[in-house]
C-alpha cells in the first residue's frame, strides 16, 4: 500500500491559498456523546479536549507515550502503552553506529482496558506512575521540564532509566486529528513534541551510558487512538542544533508523517525552528521502501517544494510482533539526513548530517 504524493503547486503562497490545512487555535472537543468525531485538522498545541470514556468501540481505542532520545552514539526508547487487550512497558538502547540491541527490556499485562490509563494531553503537565509484572516507572511533565523514569529486568540484569529534559518557554508541538472514510467514531489524534535537549543515564547492569543535553534530544510521541484493524504509516523525525552565519546556535528539527487515515483537513508535516512550528505540505518518497530498498536513499519529494532531505541510512532497526491475529511490523531506518528546508518567511535552512530516523509500518492490531 502507498500513498502518492504529487506536486502539484509551484510555490508556497500557491499551496496556501488551495490546501485545505484547518487549524484549530482554541480548545475544541474531540468527540460527540455518541463517540463520533467533531474535529479534524491540526494544532500547535494539543487544543483537542479528549474525554476516553466516550472513545468508541472502546476495544478499538488505543493510547501511548512514547520517547525516543538519541544522540551520535546511542537510541534510548522507553514507552507505554495500553490498547485495551493489554499493554506494555519498555526501555530500549540501541547502539547508533551498527543497530546492536543492547537493551530490549519489556513488561506486559494483559486485559486493563480502564486500568493504567493515561492524561488526556500530553503537552501540559501531568504525570503517570505505574508499576507491574518486574517494571515501574514515572513519567513526569512540568511546565518547563519532563522527568522519565524505569526499572526493570533485562537477560537477569537490573536495568534502571533516569533521563530530564527542557521544555523552552512556548515550545510548540504538532497535534494532529485524522479521520478514517467513511468510519464516523474512528480517528488517530497525535502530538509530536521535538527540540527537547535532553541529559540522563541508562544503566544495565553495572554499564551506564551517558546522555548530554550537548548532543542529545527527546521526541515525544503521543498518541489518543481508534483505529481501523489494519494501518500503515511512514514516520520521520529528528532534531540538531544549527548555527547561523553569525555564529549563533539555533534548535532545529524535523517531523513528517503520513498515510494516515483521511490527510484532506490537515498533513502531519511541519519544521521545527527555536521552537516554533513552520507548517509545510504533504510529502512522500521517491523510491518506495518496500521490499527492499531500507538501506537504500531515502529521498523525500514535497508538493510545496519545501522540504527538500534526503536519508543516508546507517541501520534497519526491524522488528516483527507476530501473534496470530496481531502483528506489529516495523522498519524503523536510522541514518543521516541532509538537504534544506524553508521557513514560512522564505528562509532557507541548510541541514547537515543530522541524526534522524524514517519507518515503514504495518500493523494488524
Amino acid at each position: 500500500m502507498r500513498k502518492e504524493t504529487k506536486r502539484t503547486y509551484a510555490s508556497f503562497t500557491e499551496w496556501k491559498e488551495k490546501s485545505k490545512q484547518t487549524e484549530y487555535t482554541a480548545e475544541t472537543p474531540l468527540l460527540d456523546k455518541n463517540g463520533n468525531l467533531l474535529a479534524k485538522g491540526w494544532a500547535r498545541h494539543n487544543y483537542f479536549s479528549y474525554d476516553r470514556n466516550l472513545s468508541k468501540p472502546s476495544m478499538r481505542k488505543k493510547e501511548w507515550d512514547f520517547y525516543q532520545i538519541v544522540n551520535d552514539r546511542y537510541l534510548a526508547q522507553i514507552s507505554f502503552a495500553n490498547i485495551s487487550l493489554g499493554g506494555y512497558v519498555g526501555a530500549k538502547l540501541v547502539d547508533w553506529r551498527n543497530g546492536e540491541i543492547i537493551v530490549d527490556a519489556m513488561a506486559i499485562f494483559i486485559g486493563g482496558k480502564n486500568r493504567y490509563t493515561l492524561p488526556p494531553k500530553g503537552d501540559v503537565p501531568n504525570n503517570i506512575k505505574y508499576a507491574f509484572g518486574n517494571a515501574e516507572f514515572e513519567f513526569d511533565t512540568k511546565e518547563t521540564s519532563r522527568t522519565l523514569y524505569f526499572k526493570g529486568i533485562y537477560k537477569g540484569k537490573p536495568v534502571e532509566c533516569n533521563f530530564s529534559m527542557d521544555i523552552m518557554p512556548g515550545l510548540e508541538n504538532i497535534t494532529t486529528v485524522l479521520p478514517f472514510k467513511d468510519m464516523p467514531t474512528r480517528y488517530f489524534m497525535t502530538t509530536k513534541q521535538n527540540c527537547m535537549p535532553c541529559n540522563g543515564t541508562f544503566a544495565f547492569g553495572d554499564d551506564v551510558y551517558d546522555f548530554s543535553k550537548e548532543d542529545s534530544f527527546c521526541i515525544l510521541d503521543w498518541g489518543r487512538v481508534n483505529t481501523p484493524y489494519s494501518m500503515v504509516w511512514y514516520w520521520c523525525n529528528g532534531t540538531q542544533y544549527i548555527t547561523d552565519e553569525n555564529g549563533e546556535k539555533h534548535i532545529f528539527g524535523i517531523e513528517a508523517t503520513w498515510a494516515i487515515g483521511d490527510e484532506s483537513n490537515a498533513t502531519e508535516t511541519c519544521v521545527f525552528y527555536d521552537g516554533k512550528v513552520h507548517k509545510v505540505g504533504a510529502v512522500d518518497l521517491e523510491v518506495f521502501p518496500k521490499p527492499d530498498k531500507y538501506m537504500k536513499p531515502w529521498k523525500f519529494i514535497s508538493e510545496d517544494n519545501r522540504f527538500n532531505l534526503t536519508m543516508i541510512p546507517v541501520f534497519d532497526h526491524h522488528t516483527d510482533i507476530n501473534a496470530l491475529v496481531m502483528r506489529m511490523h516495523c522498519h524503523q531506518v536510522c541514518g543521516i539526513c541532509s538537504g534544506n528546508v524553508i521557513l514560512d518567511d522564505g528562509t532557507k535552512l541548510e541541514v547537515k548530517d543530522m541524526n534522524v530516523f524514517c519507518e515503514y509500518v504495518e500493523n494488524r492490531w
